[in-house]
C-alpha cells in the first residue's frame, strides 16, 4: 500500500542537481576591512571593560585585595597603601585606555591586513571559493 507520506518521502530524497560556481577573491576594499576591523575591535573594547569589571569584583569579593594590600604594607612599612592605588575607578580607568588603545591597533592592523592582502593577490592569484545553489 502507498500511501501520501510514502510518495513524498521518495519525493524528497531525491537529490536536486544544484549548480557549483568558483570565485576567485582578488580585491579587499580597503574601507570595508576598515570598517570591519573597527566593529570587532568595538566588541572586543567591550569584552575588556567587562572581563576587567568582573575580576576586580572577583578580587574584592574572594579578599585577594586585602590580603595583598597587608603582604605590601608589611614589605614597605606602611609607605604604600594598596587600596589607594587599586581602587574601581582606577581599575576600570586602566581598562579603558588598554581598551582604546586596542580599538586603534585592531582598527590599523585590520587596514595593514587587506592591504598586504591585495599586494599578495597580484603574486598568488587570489583565494578561489566555492559556491553551490540548491
Amino acid at each position: 500500500m502507498s500511501t501520501v507520506a510514502d510518495k513524498l518521502a521518495k519525493k524528497s530524497t531525491r537529490k536536486t542537481g544544484g549548480k557549483q560556481v568558483r570565485l576567485r577573491l582578488v580585491y579587499v576594499d580597503f574601507w570595508s576591512a576598515v570598517k570591519l576591523s573597527f566593529l570587532g575591535a568595538v566588541a572586543l573594547a567591550v569584552v575588556t571593560m567587562v572581563s576587567f569589571f568582573l575580576i576586580f569584583l572577583v578580587f574584592q569579593a574572594t579578599n585577594i585585595m586585602t590580603t595583598a594590600e597587608s603582604f605590601l604594607l608589611g614589605i614597605t612599612d606602611n609607605a604604600f597603601v594598596l587600596s589607594e592605588v587599586v581602587g574601581l575607578p582606577q581599575v576600570m580607568a586602566f581598562a579603558a585606555v588598554v581598551a582604546i588603545l586596542n580599538l586603534i591597533v585592531f582598527t590599523v592592523l585590520g587596514a595593514v591586513v587587506a592591504g598586504i592582502y591585495n599586494l599578495a593577490v597580484k603574486v598568488t592569484g587570489g583565494l578561489l571559493v566555492g559556491f553551490m545553489s540548491n
